[in-house]
């Protein structure tokens, strides 16, 4: 097999800043762009990159799975600037949507297998393809199989989208499995509709995103709990299959037109979602996610999960959080403007943020087919709302920089809604169940980065609407994102 290397400095691409800001989710693209810029790294058009994974290689390149079959490598990268070459790595594969590294191989998740790739005579491309796994059937383009990184026993999780929102016609379609190293094939949940990504949290618990449809009211992030049922019941014909038999017993049929609260009562496997994002409001098909480990360069979120979304071309934040057995948290909104449909994000230990992806198959406003886009921290931090807590009586909020006293102890400076979405078969859900909350007491810290928050009126099983307009930082600042997303599952005790 030929290696093909490009440098694109000799086609005389200039690295720009990208300058078009897309329609505005929130409205705060300018402001974003203060404290986090987007920049287009250099690549030609040829090869077509319709990045569907990424992995950041320890000598410092990166290598991309492509939706087209491919693994290129990437040097330069994550260079102040950026002159990048590419290197044909491997082909002949079939929509990758999960690439890991570990001991000088290639962990690949593709449509019909997990594939250890190695190049094992040097020469700079592949020529040792072993199958971990194929332990799945498939048939339909809609079945997309999800892969996390490799983790630290070699093992990489796979979530298996159904054959469409509606059908089983393959089997252990919405199954969640563990490929481990030596290739074992562990049954880990069901119930997974159409997923976009797969991966350890910021505590290293493995989870999952999932995208609006039928049994999902909104987009979500779902803790992979081993025995877990995610809530859709067509792939039940997988359980008396072998490695569905492992599972134990299936679920109960949930009930259509109820509530995951009331249901996850019931039924003993059901899990809830641990983050609710709002559709549309933040995010409408969310995708790959990361933890910042880059230990504070990329700003002040170290170790929250950045997750990014297809169809608005946005990333968000996200923090979690284990309350009385059950993981929940928040989101939040980051950085729109980039300028495709966002399918893979990965760090590096520079602290930039890669996204790519493509705008084939389905509407996205990123208009551009072919790039890959590079968030960097400009060294300016945002006043922004960096992480909320449950507590017993309320919430705990904590911001990125002080907050005004008198701003923080004014409490018609914090509005908030609660609401939940119907359980159901159909397609998505509205927003039903609608409760205001009202805040009834603050206290500030010494340091007054945080409030803790009185709460009359908290709702298990709804997500909770933050405003924070009023806001203001010790220097006067308005907030550059007044809003913020609680799932709350549980009450602390």
């Amino acid at each position: 097999m030929r290696t093909l290397t490009i440098t694109v400095a000799m086609l005389g691409i200039a690295c720009l800043a990208h300058g078009q800001e897309l329609g505005n989710t929130w409205g705060t693209a300018n402001q974003e762009a203060k404290h986090y810029r987007i920049v287009d790294l250099p690549l030609p058009e040829d090869p077509q990159l319709e990045v569907g994974s990424l992995a950041a290689l320890p000598d410092g390149r990166l290598a991309i799975g492509t939706r087209r079959g491919e693994i290129l490598i990437i040097s330069g990268a994550f260079e102040p600037l950026p002159t990048p070459t590419i290197q044909r790595f491997a082909t002949g594969l079939d929509e990758v949507l999960g690439l890991g590294y570990r001991d000088g191989a290639f962990y690949v998740t593709q449509q019909t297998e997990v594939t250890c790739i190695r190049d094992k005579d040097g020469d700079g491309t592949a020529d040792s393809y072993v199958n971990l796994s194929d332990a799945w059937g498939f048939g339909h383009y809609h079945e997309f199989a999800w892969g996390s990184p490799v983790q630290p026993d070699g093992s990489v999780y796979v979530a298996l989208g159904l054959s469409s929102s509606y059908h089983y016609k393959a089997p252990y379609r919405g199954f969640a499995f563990q490929i481990t190293a030596d290739g074992k094939t562990i049954p880990i949940a069901t119930g997974v509709r159409s997923a976009g990504g797969v991966g350890p949290n910021e505590h290293g618990e493995m989870f999952y995103v999932e995208s609006q449809g039928p049994w999902n009211g909104s987009c979500s992030l779902k803790h992979l709990k081993p025995g877990g049922f995610m809530g859709h019941p067509i792939c039940f014909p997988g359980y008396d299959l072998p490695l569905g038999k492992l599972l134990g017993d299936k679920p109960l049929e949930p009930k259509n037109q109820s509530r995951l609260y009331d249901e996850a009562k019931r039924i003993e496997q059901l899990v809830p979602y641990a983050v609710v994002f709002p559709y549309r409001r933040m995010g409408q098909s969310i995708t790959a996610f990361r933890p910042d480990r880059s230990d504070g360069r990329f700003g002040p979120f170290a170790n929250q999960l950045f997750v990014g979304d297809y169809s608005l071309s946005i990333v968000m934040r996200a923090t979690t959080e284990l309350v009385d057995g059950v993981w929940q948290g928040a989101c939040y909104p980051f950085r729109e403007g980039l300028a495709t449909g966002i399918l893979a994000t990965e760090f590096s230990n520079k602290g930039y943020l890669i996204t790519g992806g493509t705008n084939r198959g389905w509407p996205v406003r990123g208009n551009r087919k072919y790039l890959l886009q590079r968030l960097e921290w400009t060294g300016v931090t945002p006043f922004e709302v960096h992480n909320i807590s449950a507590r017993k009586l309320g919430f705990a909020v904590t911001f990125t920089k002080p907050v005004r006293p008198e701003s923080a102890q004014d409490l018609s400076n914090y509005k908030m809604r609660s609401f939940t979405h119907i359980f159901q078969k159909f397609y998505g859900s509205p927003e039903v169940d609608e409760t205001f909350p009202k805040v009834t007491g603050v206290t500030l810290s010494a340091d007054a980065r945080m409030v803790t928050l009185t709460v009359d009126g908290l709702v298990e099983g709804h997500v909770h609407d933050f405003d924070f307009t009023g806001l203001r930082s010790a220097d006067d600042e308005p907030l550059v994102h007044q809003t913020a997303h609680y799932t709350l599952n549980r009450i602390p005790k």
